[in-house]
């Protein structure tokens, strides 16, 4: 029964706040390699090159409720390829951020996206919600050919605007897929650049909930 149990508090609390969005449930997927090295130093480390993975396993919603229970619910672009779609916008943030991750050492990094919750078009045009995000990533040295560093889960949600303030942010070119994507390249930034990495933003109730 318990997983029954996010759903019925996602529907108490739509009837009883006047703030809520998308509150998912996930399924979690691991790198290959899940060694965590530990570190809470970023090392000195320039993005030589990338790869993403958004595994099939991910389970995709593309019911328009306020609560669509999946891995992938995305609908800032027309409906398609949802994996694909996740992928894009990785790597667009990676590219992004890549110029302002400057050390010595040459590293690829590995990203393995594990959940990706956006909001559906019911949240979007109401009351908004969190862009649930959760990836793994890890280094790994150009020269050597070894992990470096730690493999690492990162959260990276940030908030998802609702009803007029998400029209009014759409008319200033801020779509939800720019957002994400300037959104993703400041964690990374952060994650090789700043000690302790990326520290996730306190978004309140429903991101709470995302995490039980």
């Amino acid at each position: 029964m318990r997983f029954l149990i996010k759903p019925l508090m996602a529907l108490i609390l739509m009837g009883t706040l006047t703030a809520c969005g998308s509150v998912p449930t996930a399924t979690r997927s691991a790198m290959p390699d899940d060694t965590l090295l530990g570190s809470t130093l970023p090392p000195d480390v320039r993005i030589d090159s990338f790869t993403v993975n958004v595994p099939r396993s991910l389970k995709v919603n593309e019911r328009n409720l306020y609560y669509p229970i999946g891995d992938i619910v995305w609908r800032g672009e027309p409906r398609g390829d949802r994996y694909a779609q996740v992928k894009a916008m990785f790597e667009a943030g990676l590219r992004d951020a890549a110029p302002r991750v400057d050390g010595v050492r040459p590293v690829r990094l590995d990203v393995q996206v594990t959940r990706f919750h956006s909001l559906s078009e019911k949240a979007r045009y109401t009351v908004g919600g969190v862009h649930d995000i959760d990836f793994r990533y890890r280094l790994v040295d150009v020269n050597t050919g070894l992990p470096l560093g730690p493999s690492k889960m990162v959260n990276a949600d940030l908030n998802g605007l609702g009803g007029q303030t998400a029209m009014e942010a759409e008319g200033r070119g801020e779509t939800q897929k720019v957002r994400i994507i300037a959104h993703l390249s400041r964690v990374i930034t952060e994650e090789l650049t700043v000690p302790g990495g990326h520290v996730t933003a306190n978004l309140g109730l429903l991101q709470a909930i995302n995490e039980f």
